[in-house]
């Protein structure tokens, strides 16, 4: 199967590269495995022997995940259990990223108390969660992996073990596409990462929901100032005196902004805003 598509997420790093020393296996991606190291610098990973596709490493006076490129988007990474003669793991179509902190509960309040800076992934901060986002994005965009997630993100330390009851079956692990953790896959694999980690509020940043993604949406004071744009641009004696009213506003935001979902949260702003000035 023939790789599509740009191969290096922008922006990331290949100063820890292992694509040269592993082959791997070409693939079509349309699933992502998420992990968390349990620990809170970047890994060797045994030299790349069981290194992901990338690493995210937290930058905590940027706000920024640092991103580490160690194969091709669409070549078989190394972090799952992958045994002979069984199932694909790391060979089924998926790109494996592992997220620097943790998902125990335990190791979060010992880190806690040492002082030691991580991330605790199942209560990430926001911007993290937006990073994990931006990525999500950029691999629907340029490879058409679904921004979706149908499995049950079990906390730690439920999650472990081959039988935990979020596990995938064989089966359903082979048809699976979008976004499912460690704790999802199958044959041999008994790890419980990334626990309970907030998926679904990092595919609705991914997607751009006005109500969830304030970069997608307008604040009070952006609308603020496009009514006063309008006002300026259309000023005549009597809508002055008046005040704008709300369809004139709506006509205003539709012809800036293209989406209907966009449409509808700031007309709820320019409503509450205009009630406002209103009551004044």
């Amino acid at each position: 199967m023939a790789k599509t598509g740009p191969q290096r997420y922008p922006g990331a790093s290949t100063a820890y590269w292992y694509g040269d020393r592993y082959d791997g296996a070409a693939m079509e991606i349309n699933a992502v495995v998420w992990h968390t190291t349990e620990g809170t610098t970047l890994p060797t990973y045994g030299g790349g022997a069981a290194a992901p596709t990338l690493t995210a490493v937290p930058d905590f006076a940027a706000k920024k995940l640092r991103w580490y490129q160690h194969f091709d988007i669409e070549q078989s990474a190394r972090a799952l259990v992958d045994r002979a003669g069984g199932i694909t793991t790391n060979r089924n179509n998926l790109a494996q990223v592992e997220l620097v902190g943790t998902c125990d509960p335990a190791t979060h309040r010992r880190w806690t108390a040492e002082g030691r800076q991580h991330i605790y992934w199942p209560e990430a901060p926001e911007w993290a969660l937006r990073e994990v986002a931006a990525f999500v994005r950029w691999l629907h965009q340029n490879h058409g992996v679904p921004m979706t997630s149908t499995v049950t993100w079990r906390a730690y330390p439920g999650s472990y073990g081959q039988s935990a009851p979020q596990r995938l079956s064989a089966t359903a692990f082979n048809v699976y596409t979008g976004h499912l953790g460690h704790q999802h896959v199958p044959e041999g694999n008994n790890h419980g990462d990334p626990g309970n980690f907030d998926m679904a509020r990092v595919l609705r940043y991914a997607a751009g929901t006005p109500e969830e993604d304030p970069h997608m949406a307008l604040s009070k004071s952006d609308v603020a100032q496009a009514v006063l744009a309008y006002r300026e641009k259309t000023a005549d004696a009597e809508s002055q005196k008046k005040g704008r009213r709300i369809p004139d506003v709506y006509g205003y935001i539709v012809g800036t902004y293209t989406t209907v979902q966009t449409i509808a949260a700031d007309l709820k702003k320019v409503v509450a805003l205009l009630t406002a000035q209103k009551e004044k």
